[in-house]
């Protein structure tokens, strides 16, 4: 009998240490929000996308809430675990543009602490699962890293600009870099070696976002995915091209570890990462997640006021 106890209390505290974000419930219908995409609108609705178990799909109540969907996989293509035999389904921070009468989804299949890694793509006419029009093409891989690359091909992040689409992406290794997409297709336009925008020894998580000539390159420093002990923060740097160079307020370039602060822990809020910026009714906001101190490092997701001043980014 002692021996099953100390099983039980093992089993327990091994639990209680895994990271919250993974602890997802396929009956739960206002789940933990990690990595959420760019909030987009379809038909007067605002959706979402975040990390989770074949990509979790999120619709916007009335009250605020984010509430799940289904998810965008039934069956996983075949490539994922060609590429990533470590992968296990759990599908990591979605991005998501509508290109013409189109979805384009871009999603990480990795493996903690690895870059053996893939970012694949997914297109689809609508976001409702109940319209007659739902579904989703596997479009294959977009870009891949391998242990000996300096590199990791998670975390993309789209932008449209001026007809051209652009994939900024990457975390830890050598840090971020960018590619340009063929906005037909969503897939690699050509095969030019990435550019590198942004470097430091814990970044990830990056998002670009036009503002009156200027591009803004957000990235996230620290550690996620430890609930209260997480040691996300977001910063910021700007260029007047998107391939950059992109520099701080100090005018150091984010490439030799520039990056003004721009978000960090706040009281209950620890952690604040993976930002993007929604507008709507002519208002900017501040779309990124958190670990929710008074919920035992629950992760969710929090919009805040977002406001220019000098020229630079600030959240009210």
């Amino acid at each position: 009998m002692p021996s099953r106890i100390l099983l039980f209390l093992f089993l327990f505290l091994f639990a209680a240490a895994l990271p919250l974000v993974a602890q997802f419930r396929p009956d739960e219908p206002y789940p933990r929000i990690h990595d959420p995409s760019t909030v987009v609108t379809e038909k007067g609705d605002a959706w979402c996308l975040s990390t989770g178990n074949g990509v979790l799909l999120l619709r916007r109540e009335q009250d605020g809430r984010w509430k799940r969907e289904a998810p965008l996989f039934r069956e996983y293509p075949a490539w994922h675990k060609t590429e990533v035999p470590e992968n296990k389904g759990h599908l990591w921070a979605p991005d998501i543009v509508r290109i013409k009468d189109k979805w384009f989804i871009y999603y990480s299949v990795s493996s903690f602490g690895s870059n053996h890694s893939a970012i694949g793509l997914l297109t689809g006419k609508t976001l409702d699962p109940k319209s007659k029009d739902y579904g989703w093409k596997d479009e294959g891989v977009v870009i891949r890293s391998r242990r000996p690359d300096r590199f990791n091909a998670i975390d993309p992040a789209v932008i449209l600009d001026g007809g051209k689409l652009w994939m900024s992406y990457g975390s830890f290794w050598e840090g971020i870099f960018l590619i340009e997409l063929n906005p037909e297709t969503g897939l690699r336009k050509n095969d030019d070696a990435p550019l590198k925008l942004a470097m430091y020894p814990e970044i990830e998580a990056p998002f670009i976002h036009k503002h009156e000539g200027w591009y803004y390159l957000f990235v996230n420093w620290g550690k996620c995915c430890r609930g209260v002990d997480s040691t996300y923060e977001i910063r910021v740097g700007r260029s007047k091209k998107i391939t950059g160079p992109y520099l701080d307020k100090d005018g150091t370039d984010m490439k030799d570890g520039g990056g003004s602060p721009f978000l960090a822990t706040q009281g209950r809020f620890i952690g604040p990462g993976h930002a993007s910026i929604f507008r709507e009714e002519g208002k900017e906001w501040l779309v990124h997640h958190y670990y929710d101190k008074d919920r035992r490092g629950r992760s969710d997701l929090r919009m805040l006021p977002l406001a220019w001043k000098d020229g630079w980014p600030v959240v009210e």
